[in-house]
């Protein structure tokens, strides 16, 4: 598969994209040319859990990294999305990229990422960013903003100009797959859906095309 992030294009999305057979390089075409086209966050995805009463959450994250092995995103642990992972260890993902009528969804269990691949993507984030992992109480009650400033403070004061250690309860989910949508926007609503779905990670996919 073409490196992620990257500005190459293969030729899968130059003709009829329902031609192709690998879902994960298809949406690495899907997401190079939205990288090309949308004004704001073209990694942004709709998350969707569900917490322990059966009730649905849905909220916006940023992709990070992904390859065969799945689609990563980082988090508090603590925080409700957190909690709900955790319990659940299942997950939904939507991208929709406005610029090019487009959208993916994706569905399967989840899984933490290793140790090393979190320390690595936590000591990229910018210092403030870093603090702000360790300020945040995350989806907790917040009395008020100057209570989270202290906090900030609190802890720039801590660390100084040392490093900043990621926080034992900061890291991040990988979502696997087991169903991977692609839509694309049709002239009266007839629009071009194609999915692929496997019964589990190790088994192969298996393609569909679906009415709009």
């Amino acid at each position: 598969m073409p490196s992620k992030f990257d500005n190459t294009v293969s030729t899968l999305t130059k003709h009829d994209f329902t031609m192709a057979e690998n879902p994960f390089e298809l949406f690495d075409d899907w997401l190079k040319q939205a990288i090309e086209s949308e004004i704001n966050d073209p990694t942004a995805l709709s998350l969707a859990t569900v917490d322990k009463d059966g009730m649905p959450n849905v909220r916006m994250v940023l992709l990070k990294d992904f390859d065969e092995a799945g689609f990563v995103f980082y988090t508090n642990f603590n925080s409700a999305k957190g909690q709900e992972l955790l319990h659940t260890k299942k997950a939904a993902l939507g991208f929709h990229w406005k610029s090019l009528r487009r959208q993916v969804r994706i569905r399967g269990p989840v899984e933490i990422v290793s140790d090393a691949e979190a320390d690595a993507y936590y000591a990229s984030r910018p210092r403030g960013s870093r603090i702000g992992a360790w300020a945040s109480k995350q989806s907790s009650p917040l009395e008020s903003k100057f209570a989270l400033e202290k906090e900030v403070a609190k802890y720039t004061a801590k660390f100084g100009v040392s490093a900043i250690p990621r926080p034992e309860h900061w890291s991040g989910f990988r979502v696997i797959p087991t169903t991977i949508e692609f839509w694309k926007d049709g002239a009266f609503r007839l629009h071009d859906r194609m999915a692929f779905n496997r019964t589990s990670p190790e088994q192969p996919w298996h393609k569909t095309r679906l009415y709009p």
